[in-house]
């Protein structure tokens, strides 16, 4: 089943629809639907489509060899090319042979084969150079190893440097879309399928719909068989040569340290500038995050605080990694049960409830249904003079120039006091200077707290439950 991609699949066809050489880079972490995105764009295209194996480069180079023969309709028991400049310049003259079709070469998994040949980059830039640039031909080079892609693809040090037309770093499904992968599930539910699994994918199509979300976990995360169980560990080995230290500063992070001494602490580092690198570092994977308060500049603040960005990982390195020990010996039900479900869990679920419904300002935005069209988001954190306390805003949506604010409060919760909860929320307004015209916003977990909100009747409070924010991206489900 494919949904969603709707923006990256426009994107692919615009450049399909130019009428010279085309050649996007795209890239993004293992399982994230790359190939996936390819097959559904190629499905009416003729298109030469070969994926490299991490294998020696004369047998990447005789699989090649079979695809081009298969695509031109020669035998594939024809030798294969002695080099890859060999290969690649038979691709530009059989494409120049046919100049009013247009072809379509996907070279997907490039860094297996740019690893074992370490000329191939080289070999490409001169064959782009001397003939795909004069051919109709759209070429994709499409990798999950990150580091790689930007540094030998895209990297101003790289042969291929200047040689894309575009490039697309697919990232995992926002909480709308994942909800669309799941279309059996309640919306209640899809909020902590989205909590624990996040958007990737791969991972979403591993959850059975017989099955309840407890069960799902067990038998994904919380057994040494589980398909998930070792993710992490096998990307992070994917992008890194030794993971020991990032691995310990994830879970000094999954564990709740959210500052640069505290993650040096719980990673057992010497010292918190000796962390800076690893943070740097797991930031450009997308894994983890420095959230800084609304307003304040990220590069001067010193009140950011780091986070797993991640859901799946945020998920596996608060609950899944402490309990390693006990998994491995076949305790893990008894470790879920006792650690996973229950407050903690719910816990967890009302921390990445906060980037859901960011998500669905960011959404509504585009949709032009906020109270004004906002230019920035974000949430805000600090200390409250009046109350005396430290205080905190959930989610907030602003128009700098124009003076308008919504402050949103989140709360994952099956009882709540409305009208404490929306008092608070107003008396924390002032928190954020500069913004004369306010509007508010409470989301909630069920329709019946919703319905009890709007039945306040505060005209500048928009109210919205999960299942209402996720209606219009799935159907019904009783």
């Amino acid at each position: 089943m494919f949904v969603g991609r709707e923006r990256e699949l426009g994107t692919l066809q615009d450049l399909w629809e130019q009428e010279d050489f085309q050649m996007l880079v795209l890239y993004g972490r293992r399982r994230v639907g790359k190939t996936a995105l390819l097959d559904e764009f190629s499905k009416d295209k003729h298109v030469l489509s070969f994926t490299a194996r991490q294998q020696t480069s004369a047998a990447n180079l005789r699989d090649f060899s079979r695809a081009i023969y298969r695509f031109f309709g020669l035998p594939e028991t024809m030798p294969a090319f002695g080099l890859w400049q060999d290969a690649l310049d038979f691709i530009v003259r059989k494409a120049q042979d046919e100049p009013g079709r247009r072809m379509l070469f996907v070279f997907d998994e490039f860094p297996y084969a740019a690893a074992s040949e370490q000329s191939l980059p080289s070999s490409l830039q001169i064959a782009i150079d001397h003939g795909f640039k004069n051919a109709n031909v759209m070429m994709v080079l499409c990798g999950s190893n990150e580091g790689f892609m930007e540094s030998e693809v895209l990297g101003y040090k790289s042969p291929l440097y200047g040689r894309r037309t575009a490039q697309l770093r697919l990232m995992p499904f926002d909480v709308f879309d994942t909800a669309r992968m799941l279309p059996f599930t309640p919306p209640v539910d899809v909020v902590q399928y989205y909590a624990t699994f996040g958007g990737t994918p791969y991972y979403l199509r591993q959850i059975r719909s017989g099955m309840t979300y407890e069960d799902n976990v067990l038998r994904l995360l919380f057994d040494t068989n589980g398909l998930l169980y070792e993710e992490p560990l096998m990307l992070l080995r994917q992008e890194l040569r030794d993971i020991t230290t990032y691995n310990s500063v994830m879970g000094a992070v999954g564990a709740g340290a959210t500052k640069q001494n505290k993650i040096a602490d719980g990673a057992g580092l010497a010292s918190s500038s000796g962390v800076s690198k690893y943070l740097s570092v797991l930031s450009d994977l997308g894994l983890l995050e420095r959230d800084v308060p609304f307003g304040e500049n990220p590069t001067h603040t010193r009140k950011g605080l780091w986070r797993i960005k991640d859901p799946f990982f945020s998920f596996w390195y608060r609950f899944v990694g402490p309990n390693a020990d006990r998994i491995e010996r076949g305790d893990g039900d008894l470790a879920a049960r006792a650690d996973v479900f229950g407050p903690a869990l719910d816990t967890y679920v009302g921390q990445q409830f906060e980037s859901v419904c960011e998500q669905w300002m960011i959404r509504a935005n585009r949709r032009n249904e906020l109270p004004f069209r906002a230019t920035s988001f974000g949430k805000w954190w600090g200390s409250d003079p009046r109350a005396r306390q430290q205080a905190d805003i959930d989610a907030i949506a602003a128009a700098p120039r124009t003076g308008d604010i919504l402050l949103g409060e989140c709360k994952w919760k099956s009882n709540l006091d409305i009208a404490q909860t929306t008092a608070t929320l107003r008396a924390r307004a002032d928190l954020v200077p500069g913004y004369d015209n306010r509007y508010f916003a409470l989301f909630v977990k069920t329709d019946e707290l919703a319905e009890a909100a709007r039945a306040r009747g505060e005209s500048d409070l928009t109210v919205l439950s999960a299942a209402e924010m996720l209606r219009e991206t799935r159907p019904a489900v009783s």
